[in-house]
């Protein structure tokens, strides 16, 4: 919907373009792609969050709906079909600001979510890698272990300092230098603080891998925030900065084609990250299955009498496995093995966060010279920051703070 092609056409019909220049005063020409995103995320929204009120209250596949989650693809995909071609009727003056309202808190919502996965991810490797080393005292395990979380803090510094260098230079870039060393200053905090006696105490698989992790995270929400930056002395372009030359002409540069800039590729790389992770990790005993509403842990594999009948004849039970394994067992009649309506949920909010990155988080009523800056994606990038380094402090206290719950 971004690619200048597509643009033009959407551009030369008047229905589409029909109120958005007398309402926002803009050249809509220069809009549609991010109309276009809007309307085709909003439509995948309606479609996810619609399923996630049918699917409240299924608690296995003996309900009727629980044939709606796994079954009817074709009236899934019409349904889907006739809500994107539903948003593209709708004028765009009734629906730019609604839309960024809805697209922001949905996609404020996911980032929360997607800071619980990546929170979650850092815990689960430190312990995986930990385990691994402890089993086998292997010495190659051990310098992986060391090389990547110094090589996490390495790349952090290095980040900090091409920051300072390139982002800090204008004389009114006050707001980014304090972004980057506050920034910094928590992340060294929760570093000390994953090494303390009292948090070792309580959790002592906690260290600087899961810091280093999340360090590396912070350093890009602050970097994507700087990119964002509407004050170009401080914004300076990556193609100036490789290069270390300017184009004049940018400003005013009214052809078609919006680019999408580095950050947003970055984020939607880390948000299907995210989304693939969750699919993953969704059993009830992970931190993650608690949160998205899992079932009871079902086991897949095991043996044979857990699946084949006792017998007495041993030949029946042989050829009972043989036609076994042939056949497609229902394995959620007594619990489903995730929550349907939270999955919903949770692909309607990654459906108004694609929207949010794709158009940088932008406000229909503000001027369009810079699409790709503004105070609102700055902001969202760094209070996402400043969340995730509360969450990892939070994991990291709580055991020690509530010694009788279990986290």
């Amino acid at each position: 919907m971004l690619a200048p092609g597509i643009q033009e056409k959407l551009a030369a019909d008047n229905w589409f373009c029909q109120g958005l220049s007398e309402y926002a005063g803009i050249n809509c020409a220069r809009a549609t792609g991010f109309q276009a995103v809007y309307r085709m995320c909003a439509a995948m929204a309606s479609f996810f969050f619609i399923f996630m009120i049918l699917m409240l209250g299924v608690k296995s596949s003996k309900d009727a709906r629980a044939s709606i989650q796994n079954g009817f693809w074709f009236f899934k995909y019409l349904l889907l079909i006739g809500l994107t071609v539903g948003f593209f009727f709708i004028r765009s003056e009734n629906l730019s600001t609604p839309l960024m309202w809805f697209g922001m808190i949905g996609g404020f919502l996911f980032i929360l979510i997607q800071l619980i996965l990546i929170v979650d991810f850092a815990h689960g490797l430190a312990e995986n890698w930990v385990d691994s080393y402890e089993e086998s005292e292997s010495r190659w395990c051990y310098a992986g272990l060391l090389t990547f979380t110094f090589g996490c803090f390495a790349a952090a510094l290095t980040g900090i300092v091409l920051m300072f260098i390139f982002y800090t230079t204008g004389a009114t870039c006050a707001l980014p230098k304090f972004f980057i060393s506050f920034n910094m200053i928590l992340c060294i905090g929760v570093s000390v603080l994953s090494i303390m006696p009292f948090v070792q105490e309580r959790m002592p698989r906690s260290g600087l891998l899961q810091s280093s992790f999340i360090t590396v995270y912070v350093m890009y929400l602050t970097w994507a925030a700087l990119i964002n930056n509407p004050d170009k002395p401080c914004n300076p372009s990556l193609i100036s900065i490789f290069t270390n030359t300017t184009k004049p002409g940018d400003k005013d540069d009214h052809s078609y084609g919006t680019p999408v800039p580095a950050q947003s590729i970055v984020s939607l790389v880390l948000w299907f990250l995210c989304l693939l992770y969750a699919s993953i990790r969704t059993s009830s005993n992970s931190s993650l299955g608690k949160i998205t509403g899992g079932g009871e842990h079902i086991q897949l594999s095991g043996s044979r009498d857990a699946i084949v009948p006792a017998s007495g004849d041993s030949s029946d039970d042989e050829e009972s496995a043989s036609s076994s394994s042939r056949r497609v067992w229902d394995n959620e009649t007594e619990g489903v093995a995730y929550s349907y309506s939270f999955f919903h949920f949770m692909f309607g909010l990654a459906s108004l966060y694609v929207m949010m990155t794709l158009t940088s988080w932008y406000n229909p009523d503000n001027d369009l010279t810079h699409l790709n800056s503004n105070m609102a994606s700055v902001w969202v990038k760094i209070v996402s920051s400043w969340l995730c380094v509360a969450l990892y402090g939070w994991t990291l206290v709580a055991p020690a703070l509530f010694p009788d719950r279990e986290f």
